[in-house]
């Protein structure tokens, strides 16, 4: 999607906290996909991202950490001043919404994580 925009990115930058999918290093922003259930989409909304009904005691702490990780990953990216775009499983739906705040955040409104 986004190269077919003209974008040019590197994949998996080990280098940086979170290895983030995708890294635009001439604007400065690393994207993250993350698929809803293993990330624990927040949304309420989200049809994917619902905690298993059998063995909770193992699942709650699990998808709590992955959390806890993503959050932080994404602060340290931001206070190395990069850029932080995630795009959630069920969001890639509906690709021109996502296209189009991934658009936003390249001209310049950083309210979009």
């Amino acid at each position: 999607m986004l190269h077919s925009q003209g974008f040019r990115y590197r994949l998996h930058r080990g280098d940086l906290p979170g290895k983030p999918d995708l890294v635009l290093q001439r604007y400065g922003i690393a994207v993250f996909v993350h698929g809803c259930f293993w990330h624990w989409h927040p949304d309420p909304n989200c049809p994917i991202s619902t905690l298993p009904k059998t063995n909770v005691e193992y699942w709650t702490p699990k998808l709590t950490r992955t959390r806890e990780r993503d959050r932080t990953n994404i602060e340290l990216l931001e206070s190395k001043g990069w850029r932080v775009f995630v795009v959630w499983e069920c969001q890639l739906k509906e690709k021109e919404n996502v296209l189009r705040r991934f658009l936003e955040l390249i001209h310049g409104d950083d309210n979009l994580v």
